[in-house]
């Protein structure tokens, strides 16, 4: 059987759709400086002219794991509510980045919500503008794409600890990746309170808190579902501490406060 390529949906637009151009502003988003291992981290999707400098941060701050566990958002509707991809290799104009197999089969048997599902992930870019910057990772990693469309607590709950059961017993060193941005579309004053909202349910890694904050105040946190499910993972995993590397939204880059998205990037140890 010929291993199936899930080719790029958003190269082009959401980052530079070549590879001389990506690698270029990737290298120019990763800062240089020390590094820590960490459990897990949170990082944003946007546009890489939005959120990129945020999420190059994140990945600069990061010892390199082999593997990465990349929970994202449904944005389209397409597919299955708990979605995951355990075989194959998805494209950018970097190349291909294979998927670690053998650890996503066994989520797949440990879940009893996520199904093996590649139209969630056809057209959604959440997962895919991670990629980029774990590609100029050395050595390449591999990765395992889960695309969680489901809000239930319950649902979380699931995935997240079967990604925890299975990534505690893997061989190879592991960090979770929760993709998501921050409120959506209201003013900066107003995006700043909620988003503090939800940030310090993060830096408290309290899954519950998180959930309920979000539906409470009515915080339009794109991924608050993924967010939910790795923190429940990296809590199993022994997680007890997390920084939030930076804050910022989309109007600190196009100086339009009026209608805002944003973005945090943490890790979590």
């Amino acid at each position: 059987m010929v291993p199936v390529i899930r080719r790029p949906a958003v190269a082009g637009t959401f980052y530079p759709g070549t590879a001389r151009a990506l690698r270029g502003q990737v290298e120019d988003l990763l800062p240089r400086g020390p590094r820590e291992r960490a459990v897990a981290v949170v990082a944003p999707h946007a546009g890489y002219m939005y959120s990129g400098r945020v999420a190059g941060e994140v990945y600069g701050a990061l010892e390199p794991a082999e593997v990465y566990v990349i929970l994202g958002p449904n944005h389209t509707g397409l597919g299955a509510g708990a979605a995951i991809i355990t075989e194959g290799s998805w494209a950018t104009p970097l190349g291909e980045l294979p998927i670690e197999t053998g650890l996503a089969r066994s989520i797949l048997q440990a879940s009893d919500v996520l199904e093996e599902d590649d139209l969630a992930h056809l057209k959604e870019h959440a997962i895919e503008v991670q990629l980029p910057f774990l590609q100029l990772q050395e050595p390449v990693p591999t990765f395992v794409p889960i695309c969680l469309l489901s809000h239930e607590y319950a649902a979380c709950q699931d995935v997240g600890h079967a990604v925890a059961e299975v990534v505690a017993a893997y061989p190879k060193r592991v960090t979770l990746v929760a993709s998501t941005d921050l409120n959506h579309y209201e003013s900066q004053e107003v995006a700043e309170r909620k988003d503090r909202l939800a940030i310090e349910q993060m830096l408290a890694l309290d899954p519950a808190g998180l959930h309920r904050a979000v539906r409470q105040h009515r915080i339009s946190m794109c991924g608050f579902h993924p967010t939910t499910a790795v923190l429940l993972a990296a809590k199993t995993l022994g997680a007890s501490s997390a920084r939030l590397v930076r804050h910022m939204t989309s109007g600190d880059v196009n100086h339009d406060y009026t209608r805002v998205v944003g973005y945090a990037g943490i890790v979590i140890r």
